[in-house]
Parts: C-alpha cells; structure tokens; sequence
C-alpha cells in the first residue's frame, strides 16, 4: 500500500474518532476486540447522551509504531511501539470501526484501542500489518538475530562466575584444613622440644601460593624451589583459569550495554509473537496463529 521510505522515513497520517481503550485478557483474538469494541461503543453512547463528542485524533503510522495525537495542538496521547501490538482488524460488520491490542509498557497490560473512521478503516488496519512487517524486517537486519547467542554467553558467564565462587570456597576449605594439621602437630610434639622453622606447607607438603608475597627462596621439604610466582596485576580480574572473565556486554562495537540489550529481548519477543491481521500474520517466522 506504502512505499518502504514513507514508513520508515516518514509516517502516513489518517484523522479518525478515538472511541477509547479498555483493557482486555487476552493479547489476540476476533471474540475479544468485538467484546472491547461493544463495551466501548455502549459507554460512548452514554457520554452522547450526556452532551460529549468523540473526540477527533490524528494517527502517525510507521516503523516506529502508531501515535495518536491531537489534531489541533500535536500533543502526544498516546505512543504504541509496533512490537507491543499483537492483533489488528476492522470491524467487517460496521465498516467504520478498527482496533487493535497493544501491549502497555509501563503496566504490561492489554489494552483495545477502537476507532471510528469513515472512509479508512480497512486501509488503516493494512497499513499497521504493513509496519509491522518493515519493522520486523529491519530489526533483523539490524542485529536483532544476535540477542539469542547473546543470551547464551551470558548464560556461559554467569557459570564461570559460578565456578569461581566454587573454587573459593574450595581454597578457604584447603585453609581450614590446614590450620587444623598445624594445631594437631603442636599437641603432639613432646614439652620443651623446639620445632625447627621451616616455610609454611600446605597438607600437600608446598609453599602455599601467595600472589602479594615475595617469592621465597628457601627450598621446600622435599628440597625443591617452589615454582616461580606468576606476576599478576591487581587490577584485572581473572577467573579460575586465569583468563580474564569475558563480557559480551563490552567485547566489540557491534554489542550493547545492558538497557540496550534489554530493550532488545522485549522487542525481540514482541516481533516473535507477531501481528495477527484478521487471520494473517505478519511475520518473518512461521508461527501458530490464533483468531
């Protein structure tokens, strides 16, 4: 209907009726935007008869999502990202009234927004189907592919993250051991004899490993030097096999920090939900869709 620049580039406005929006239990469905637009329709009599007009909005299509703005002053009412809409449809037995159901972000929960236009109803609604696939598509482009892996090495962190904190464990463990094998032996020498001093050993008869000590050149019990100390810096943290922890959040220019890729993962799993237009999805993957 729309040239992929007129979308992406700029928005496609149309001028309806906003009859209002009502929360709703489920995220797709033809039984359930027909119960929102009954319960609205009914309460915007109410308010007819009462003297109000529906009042007159201004809808901005495109990538980014749908706006609804007063005609009069542009003032924002309302800004539904397209990854948060997951049912769009015109109302085939009052040709007038679309709908869909968006997502909010703030309380995420489902809300029908219904309108009333004249001429454009059906046009409007295709062209919302029609933004959602672009949108979909360049997100993909874009490295939207990516969050999966990025998922899995942040799974993969978090283990070596794991297994570090395992492995001191480990070592204050080896300590007590240790302490208790030093106690032992002091009980157990006779009264009044001397205990040659010698370097502290470790249950394994080694120089404990001390990465703030100077090296000690005083052989060990079995007559060997211990094995040269490793110079470390204190500033960088390694992990348990002495490489430093890998951060997919700050590896490369083509990453994200975490907000970002926060953002990324719900937009992913909105576009994976996809868009049901009267019973066609809009949607690079297959999916199951639900009417």
């Amino acid at each position: 209907m729309h040239t992929p620049e007129a979308l992406s580039k700029h928005y496609i406005p149309y001028n309806a009726k906003f009859l209002g929006s009502t929360e709703v239990e489920q995220p797709k469905g033809t039984e359930v935007v027909r119960d929102a637009v009954r319960k609205l329709k009914f309460a915007r009599h109410i308010k007819k008869s009462e003297g109000q007009k529906t009042p007159k909005v201004e809808l901005q299509i495109s990538i980014y999502g749908v706006k609804i703005l007063d005609p009069k002053t542009k003032e924002v009412q309302h800004n539904c990202q397209l990854h948060r809409i997951s049912f769009c449809a015109d109302d085939k037995t009052d040709k007038r009234i679309f709908t869909f159901i968006c997502k909010d972000s703030e309380s995420n929960k489902h809300l029908c927004y219904v309108f009333d236009s004249e001429k454009c109803a059906e046009e409007i609604t295709l062209t919302i189907g029609q933004a959602f696939d672009l949108a979909y598509r360049k997100f993909l482009e874009s490295g939207g592919k990516d969050v999966e892996t990025r998922k899995q090495i942040a799974g993969l962190q978090k283990r070596i993250q794991e297994l570090e904190t395992e492995n001191t464990e480990l070592k204050n463990k080896v300590q007590d051991l240790e302490n208790q094998l030093r106690i032992t032996q002091v009980h157990a020498s006779p009264a009044g004899s001397v205990i040659p001093k010698s370097p502290s050993t470790d249950i394994f008869d080694m120089v404990p490993f001390s990465p703030i000590s100077p090296q000690s050149s005083t052989p060990t019990r079995n007559g060997t030097q211990p094995p040269p100390v490793p110079s470390r810096s204190a500033e960088i943290k390694r992990d348990l096999f002495g490489a430093e922890p890998f951060d997919p959040f700050s590896c490369g220019a083509g990453d994200f920090p975490p907000d970002i890729q926060s953002k990324l993962d719900e937009m992913q799993e909105g576009f994976k939900m996809g868009l049901t237009l009267e019973g066609t999805v809009f949607c690079l993957d297959p999916l199951d869709s639900r009417c």
